[in-house]
């Protein structure tokens, strides 16, 4: 069966910009039954957004962008069990014990309610003013998700890599899941992609939502899974769903439903909405997410 996640972006804005009034929507959300909650990361921003590559960028400059883990937090607080994801964490601006334990400490006070989506970002000013390179940002990442899971399970622990090195260090709690947070990763199908994700990932989130596409990536994913002794099916693939909108200007929920079974026949396991593209109002929020829901039917 579908899962039905929803993306924070924009939300604020049926609250008049307050984001803590967001909180409450998502404890609606997490009562009516919706599986998940997303949110996405820009630490800073730089003013040259010519290198987005999906088109123009669909945000002004100035637009509030709310750092995700801290967002958790707080949703965890509210909620009893929505699952907690980012889309995606840009896991290179954090250092990687601090990530460590920043998501173990999620995990722990939602009891095991985390589910963590990586990737790179693809603004180099952004890594500039982090004090990061931007050269070698993929090992970097690589390494960070080692670190992780290795922090996540073993104390004392002893690493030595390219831009991480401890001995007989301890990093507690561990996470409340046993088997440590899954990790999905938000990166172009590129084959070194592909078998990145099949040894240190449980799932992708691409940004491209034909099923064609979807299906064919889903395919090498699965081999690349089926090759390491991983069992396949195991793999998860979030997709946004993104509205057409009628001549009046208003998201079209019906056409947006139609993309539905041939993602579903593609691998999708998980479909993020945006309640911010259909929802004027606050009062809006209650039948937008029993309408959402539909597609787990």
């Amino acid at each position: 069966m579908a899962k039905i996640a929803i993306g924070l972006y924009g939300l604020q804005g049926l609250f008049g910009g307050d984001f803590a009034s967001v909180i409450d929507a998502v404890r609606l959300a997490d009562s009516k039954g919706v599986d998940q909650v997303s949110i996405t990361d820009h630490v800073i921003m730089s003013e040259n957004l010519h290198n987005y590559p999906y088109g123009p960028f669909p945000a002004p400059l100035d637009f509030p962008w709310y750092e995700p883990l801290i967002a958790l937090s707080a949703i965890a607080s509210v909620t009893n069990r929505i699952n907690l994801s980012t889309s995606i964490l840009i896991a290179p601006l954090r250092p990687a014990v601090l990530l460590a334990k920043q998501l173990a400490t999620l995990d722990t006070i939602s009891h095991g309610r985390v589910t963590i989506g990586l990737g790179l970002g693809w603004q180099k000013e952004e890594y500039d003013a982090s004090g990061v390179p931007w050269e070698g940002r993929y090992a970097r990442m690589d390494e960070q998700v080692k670190v992780c899971k290795q922090l996540w399970s073993e104390a004392p622990a002893t690493f030595h890599g390219e831009t991480v090195n401890y001995d007989r260090m301890y990093s507690l709690p561990f996470p409340e899941q046993k088997r440590g947070i899954p990790v999905w990763f938000g990166l172009a199908p590129t084959p070194k992609n592909v078998e990145r994700i099949a040894e240190f990932g449980d799932g992708w989130v691409p940004m491209d939502s034909d099923p064609a596409r979807v299906k064919e990536v889903v395919v090498r994913l699965r081999a690349a899974f089926d090759a390491r002794g991983r069992d396949p099916a195991g793999l998860d693939v979030r997709v946004l769903l993104l509205p057409s909108y009628k001549p009046d200007g208003t998201a079209d929920f019906k056409a947006m439903m139609a993309k539905v079974p041939p993602l579903l026949d593609a691998g999708a396991t998980v479909f993020e909405i945006l309640p911010s593209m259909f929802c004027r109002d606050p009062s809006d929020l209650d039948a937008f997410y029993e309408r959402a829901l539909t597609i787990k039917e």
